[in-house]
């Protein structure tokens, strides 16, 4: 998709294609963007107001981005739900629908989404099914949405069985990342993203994640070309993914997934809340895979202390214990048994022959996968995941 497709001023940035046939779109990359999003929002809007959805975190982020419509003479009305993960729910879809209903949304609009991956998720799987179907474009606010969620077109809401498992593919008409926007989160919140700009490296690029062990404390400091380049590396990989295998349905895509079979389920256990936050539960979960595939001889203890030395240094949990969980085994194991990946009973693994070599197992026993956790420390039983900053 070219820039005057999606509106772009040229020579600003980094812009990385997605490109799906006749559902392209464009990722565009940029330090301060959020203030100049007028410029790219204003060929989708036409004469329709757009209707931007976000959360109470962002009061911030919103009013910048009206200023930004309104310097270009867009009309747009907002919509502001709960922050949290809670919002993924039922309930919270069927407000967000009854409201983008009451305000006139038509097929042909555009919803914008202004949030984390809460919000994208949420106003992704409203815009798949409202009126079957209309269009939406993603400013993710925070590292973690940024790098991830924001782009794949993958949308849903939690159930009472489990994470995500109520939701449809539905494409972004366009992505607007502004770097900058992360000065404003907590360094938890930081962390908790970084986890997903590292599992590109762990995936298939071990280049990329010795790049990480040298400038993730940069990164995580703050430093704008460390983050821009970060983001843009990870945008870029997950592109090429999804292009590859939009659905999920060859395998390729499945590898994004490395570190959430066990991750979930330590969210799970952790009641889907801010005791254990996404990004967090991904980093505890990629260790643990690890040293499930050095237990069982895939791949050596030396890549899988690396992994887990890295996530130390960077703040974030290396296995059960620092995560605070102290669920038995056969605890976790029930909750992996509700994935939405499992097939015929069987439930696909992420696994890895080294750092940079994740592959798909379909061959893992449950039983074994318990045995393996029953073994792992565990934290006390009145600790909790993490300490906010």
């Amino acid at each position: 998709m070219s820039e005057e497709q999606t509106g772009a001023p040229s020579g600003r940035g980094a812009t990385v294609p997605v490109r799906l046939g006749e559902r392209s779109y464009d990722v565009v990359i940029e330090p301060g963007l959020l203030t100049r999003a007028g410029e790219w929002l204003a060929p989708l809007a036409g004469r329709r107001p757009l209707v931007i959805v976000a959360d109470v975190n962002v009061a911030d982020h919103l009013a910048a981005l009206g200023g930004a419509l309104d310097a270009v003479g867009v009309g747009h009305r907002s919509i502001v739900l709960p922050a949290g993960e809670a919002s993924k729910s039922w309930a919270t879809l069927e407000r967000l629908t009854d409201q983008l209903l009451a305000l006139g949304v038509e097929r042909g609009d555009h919803v914008v989404a202004l949030g984390g991956g809460v919000i994208g998720d949420l106003v992704g799987f409203a815009s798949a099914i409202l009126k079957r179907g209309c269009r939406f474009v993603q400013i993710p606010t925070t590292l973690l949405a940024q790098v991830d969620s924001s782009v794949g077109g993958k949308t849903g809401i939690n159930a009472r069985a489990g994470k995500n498992l109520i939701g449809a593919f539905h494409q972004p008409r366009l992505v607007l990342i502004d770097p900058d926007v992360l000065d404003t989160l907590p360094a938890r919140q930081v962390r908790a993203g970084y986890a997903e700009v590292v599992k590109y490296g762990l995936i298939d690029d071990a280049d990329f994640f010795a790049w990480c062990e040298r400038h993730g404390a940069a990164l995580l400091a703050g430093d704008p070309a460390a983050r821009t380049h970060a983001i843009a590396h990870a945008v870029a990989a997950k592109a090429r993914i999804v292009a590859e295998d939009e659905h999920e349905t060859n395998g390729r895509r499945a590898l994004l997934n490395l570190g959430h079979t066990f991750g979930h389920a330590l969210e799970a256990e952790a009641g889907f809340s801010d005791r254990l936050l996404h990004g967090e539960a991904v980093a505890a979960g990629c260790a643990l895979a690890f040293a499930f595939s050095a237990a069982t001889g895939r791949c050596s203890a030396a890549d899988a202390e690396r992994v887990a030395a890295h996530w130390r240094d960077s703040g974030l949990p290396d296995g059960l214990a620092a995560a605070g969980i102290d669920a038995p085994a056969e605890r976790l194991v029930e909750h992996m048994r509700h994935d939405k990946k499992m097939e015929a009973g069987t439930l696909p693994f992420l696994l890895a022959r080294g750092i940079g070599q994740t592959y798909l197992d379909r061959g893992v026993a449950l039983g074994e996968v318990e045995a393996f956790l029953a073994a792992q420390p565990r934290a006390a039983a009145s600790a909790s995941a993490t300490a906010t900053d």
